[in-house]
């Protein structure tokens, strides 16, 4: 089904159990991650590394544990009553789920873009601004506005609503409001990106923009991407993780899970058997 799809080329990865050098460059290293709703356990024994300034997609059926393992990440499942997990995620040599850990700095750090576009009721500026004014990180309106400006850049919408920007935020387009929710993350200036389906509410177009945003922005950040889409993954990822049953059957190199996977699950998957 995929064969006419070529996936972007990655310079490097590696399939669990990875060596020592790709441990040393993981920018998270997740070991031995259960995760549990009250006693349901809903992911079991996660190993992975997910290494800088590459592209990882989750690729799974729905109710496979792709988006709950990505809300692990920045400990977004924090706020569910009765989720607890046991193993380690270890953001740069540091335990996230440590007690030392300011979970407000994590969230700055690890970015988030949810499905559906979720701008506030606010204007275009004040939109971006927002992390940027609650985390005190500019010391000028002058400093405000730069930031502003480069985060709308990043995202690749300044061009569109630069003379606009003290309109509605809720005035934009769908795929211009998921941008937006793009820019206020890349605001905080992240270091990881996480998005969890971030086309799938959008048209073609529009799923094109978020796709060559997201290739133009690995060069500055780490960002894992759930997607139902195995075309997209295909398309934006350097590597590729799938998920079945709240395992992580097989993760490595795009290209290799693409044409040559190393499990007949993973293949029956991406092949349309099921799913």
């Amino acid at each position: 089904m995929l064969q006419t799809v070529a996936p972007l080329p990655s310079p490097s990865a590696s399939s669990p159990p990875a060596p020592a050098p790709a441990e040393a460059a993981a920018k998270i290293a997740v070991s031995g991650l259960n995760f549990y709703y009250g006693a349901r356990r809903v992911l079991e024994q996660i190993t992975v590394q997910i290494r800088p300034n590459e592209v990882t997609a989750l690729i799974g059926p729905s109710g496979c544990g792709k988006s709950t393992f990505l809300r692990t990440l920045n400990r977004m499942n924090d706020i569910v009553p009765g989720a607890r997990i046991d193993g380690s995620v270890v953001l740069d040599g540091q335990d996230i789920y440590a007690s030392s850990v300011d979970v407000v700095d994590l969230r700055r750090r690890v970015g988030m873009v949810f499905q559906k576009s979720n701008p506030f009721p606010k204007s275009i500026f004040d939109n971006v601004a927002y992390g940027l004014r609650i985390n005190r990180m500019t010391r000028s309106r002058e400093d405000l506005q730069g930031r502003i400006e480069a985060s709308l850049k990043a995202a690749a919408l300044w061009d569109e609503v630069k003379d606009r920007l003290h309109t509605s935020a809720l005035a934009l387009s769908g795929g211009q409001q998921q941008r937006l929710c793009i820019a206020r993350a890349l605001a905080v200036e992240p270091e990881v990106l996480l998005m969890d389906e971030p086309a799938s509410a959008l048209d073609p177009i529009a799923t094109q923009r978020i796709e060559e945003l997201i290739y133009q922005l690995k060069s500055r950040y780490t960002i894992v991407i759930v997607t139902h889409n195995m075309q997209q993954a295909a398309r934006v990822s350097d590597v590729t993780a799938f998920f079945w049953l709240g395992r992580l059957v097989e993760c490595g190199l795009t290209t290799k899970i693409f044409t040559a996977p190393a499990e007949k699950l993973t293949e029956d998957y991406i092949t349309g058997r099921f799913g």
